[in-house]
């Protein structure tokens, strides 16, 4: 009997389960919201009135699915709160931010009610939606702009007209990458504000400067409007547009230079014509290097106002002294314009230029001397032909020392008019006395030239000379090797001959005119190798070169020929 019980009591716990198991749906009085995923950060919450575009899959309480927007492959565009949507859905929406999931539950009074919905929806029935909202915008809606990094340096922004280049990453609203300047691995180069762009990147910007950070976030009316773009962009989305300028300038700029650092005295301004030796680094406006003089460890030389260099270059020499840094500043129309250099320089850049300006001369420059001290006494001056001795210090217009005879403690020895110094250094030590102390400047087409010396003096350089004249000599009359000093012997051959064998030989020739030097009688040209000038004369007499000199053979110099210089 006790065991008849327990199984009716047991029987009729499990036909209740059952009945509970298969009973129909709890009606609803209003919509039940889940948030099934919150964004962490929700700038905008949608309010009646708004558009918004989101993702649905709709089904019923038993989990069959009657709609859903992901198989048509688009989302579900309606404004909120203008009965375009059934009540219980502009209900559910309000509120909700980009990329929030919810899952919505509406009775069947705020949904299609008693008649249902076609063959779709059966009357009474409970809606279940699965929504994901990807974007939000209001018709009132203007361009948002947020900037998240500015320079310092802010000197210039941009106007309409101008011509930009900046590098951006455009999404929708949920995060969608779109399309990136970064990923083609070029800028974006267009003019602002003449309608080339969508109307809301044409007015986001407007304002910015070069090297500024911004969010621009515009809705459709203003990008692409109710159709998109037909590709990456669906129809009636917001953009946004994450944007850093890298250039700007406008097709009526000049360029503009900025004097980082000038000397104190500036005895000369470079002009058209002049060729000009400088240092430069070379930059995009956003500071990215592209070239440097310095990398290559020598100056960039070359002429001014000649076209030899860019447009924008030729002016921004003008007008600079030996010494002086100045920063300029090129647009592409006076650099290398819309194609660029295809390597270094991009299309339609600014160039920056930050310049040193080693020297500059003209090639009609011929030596400047400056005397600086002169002794009361100053009546010997040097003259071609004198040997001369000399200490000086070398140095580049920039101040560079090259050269030093004081280093080596001893002077410089020349004679002047020969060859043995540069031509501007021969023209520079003439007309001095000993004492005197002057300045020479020589341009390099009377120094070294377009070579120059390697590892002591750059092609090109203009040179600078201290000098100290310490020591002179007067030289013999141009064209003379060996002057009598007296009268000469009138049987000067037989003098010579002193074996009398009838000739002379090259150690009677030497010992004669060597004694004549020593005694006073004559003079050797100073500062050349006596031994070589009197085998030189020798060679002269010795015509017919059988190594030793005949009485016929033997000659004066006023007795020679013009081709013949000798004794």
């Amino acid at each position: 009997m006790i065991c008849k019980l327990h199984l009716m009591i047991l029987l009729q716990a499990l036909l209740i389960t059952f009945v509970a198991c298969n009973a129909p749906p709890v009606p609803l009085d209003d919509i039940v919201i889940e948030k099934t995923s919150i964004p962490e950060e929700c700038v905008r919450a949608v309010q009646s009135g708004d558009f918004v575009r989101y993702h649905y899959h709709g089904t019923f309480p038993d989990g069959k699915k009657f709609d859903s927007s992901y198989d048509r492959g688009s989302t579900y565009n309606v404004y909120v709160g203008k009965r375009q949507l059934i009540e219980g859905m502009d209900k559910a929406l309000i509120g909700m931010c980009v990329n929030e999931r919810r899952l919505v539950k509406i009775p069947p009074k705020m949904a299609y009610g008693k008649d249902g919905y076609g063959d779709t929806i059966p009357p009474n029935s409970i809606l279940h939606f699965d929504v994901l909202l990807l974007d939000i915008w209001n018709p009132e809606d203007k361009v948002q702009i947020k900037t998240y990094y500015k320079p310092e340096n802010c000197g210039r922004t941009i106007e309409v007209s101008d011509f930009v280049r900046y590098h951006y990453n455009g999404t929708l609203l949920d995060g969608t990458l779109f399309d990136s300047s970064h990923n083609r691995l070029r800028t974006y180069d267009t003019y602002v504000g003449i309608g080339w762009l969508i109307a809301g990147m044409d007015q986001g910007l407007l304002g910015m400067c070069v090297g500024e950070k911004r969010i621009i976030t515009m809705p459709p009316s203003l990008g692409y409007g109710e159709n998109g773009d037909g590709s990456d962009i669906p129809g009636q989305a917001s953009l946004v547009f994450d944007v850093v300028l890298l250039d700007l300038h406008n097709p009526k700029d000049g360029i503009t230079v900025e004097k980082l650092g000038v000397p104190e005295t500036c005895q000369r301004q470079s002009k058209v014509g002049d060729f000009i030796r400088y240092h430069y680094n070379g930059t995009l406006m956003d500071g990215t290097f592209f070239d440097s003089s310095y990398s290559r460890k020598r100056t960039y030389d070359t002429y001014i106002g000649k076209g030899y260099v860019i447009a924008g270059m030729d002016e921004g020499l003008l007008g600079v002294c030996v010494g002086e840094k100045r920063r300029i500043t090129i647009p592409p129309h006076l650099a290398y314009g819309e194609e660029g250099t295809g390597t270094e320089i991009p299309g339609s850049a600014v160039l920056i230029f930050d310049i040193d300006v080693i020297d500059f001369h003209n090639p009609s420059d011929t030596v400047e001397i400056t005397t600086f001290f002169k002794p009361s006494k100053c009546d010997v001056l040097s003259k071609k032909g004198d040997f001369v001795k000399y200490h000086y210090n070398a140095s580049l217009m920039d101040g560079t020392l090259i050269d030093s005879t004081h280093s080596y403690g001893k002077t410089y020895n020349v004679v002047l008019g020969s060859g043995q110094v540069v031509l501007g250094m021969d023209m520079g030590l003439k007309d001095m006395c000993i004492g005197e102390k002057r300045t020479v400047v020589i341009p390099p087409h009377l120094g070294y030239g377009e070579r120059g010396v390697e590892g002591e003096v750059p092609g090109s350089a203009v040179l600078v000379f201290d000098i100290e004249m310490i020591d002179l000599e007067e030289g013999l009359p141009d064209g003379y090797m060996f002057v009598w000093n007296s009268d000469i012997t009138p049987d000067l051959f037989t003098e010579m001959d002193k074996n009398l064998d009838g000739h002379v030989d090259p150690v009677e020739f030497s010992n004669y005119i060597n004694h004549q030097v020593v005694t006073g009688k004559g003079k050797l040209a100073p500062g050349f190798d006596a031994g070589k000038i009197i085998d030189n004369m020798f060679s002269n007499q010795d015509r017919n070169s059988d190594g030793k000199i005949t009485a016929d053979e033997f000659k004066l110099k006023d007795e020679e020929t013009k081709e013949h210089d000798e004794l």
